[in-house]
């Protein structure tokens, strides 16, 4: 079974298409949650609500996370609250928008 670790690292292959930096970087996993038979469950938000980019988010984490050992099924749960922040950013986040100009 694929560690929450190893999840959250296979998640930064997976880019916010409108900002080109990965979803975990972001803020944007809030959540990882996986049961007994690989069926992950991540709990997700997006920079906003009416991002028209779910359908590509989600085809792109299936596709970094199904090749992980034990992970049967992959599905996000969208979440709105607390709404997303710049605050949720890691330090990387945060230098790759200062780096394209966003901060």
């Amino acid at each position: 079974m694929a560690s929450e670790d190893e999840i959250r690292t296979a998640m930064k292959q997976v880019e916010d298409p409108e900002l080109g930096i990965n979803v975990v970087d972001l803020g944007l996993v809030y959540g990882v949650n996986q049961d007994d038979e690989g069926n992950v469950v991540l709990d997700m938000t997006l920079t906003s609500m009416g991002c028209p980019l779910t359908e590509q988010i989600m085809g792109d984490s299936k596709a970094a996370l199904e090749p992980l050992p034990g992970v049967t099924s992959v599905e996000i749960n969208w979440v709105w609250e607390p709404p997303w922040s710049p605050d949720s950013m890691t330090d990387e986040g945060k230098f790759m928008m200062k780096v394209m100009g966003y901060g």
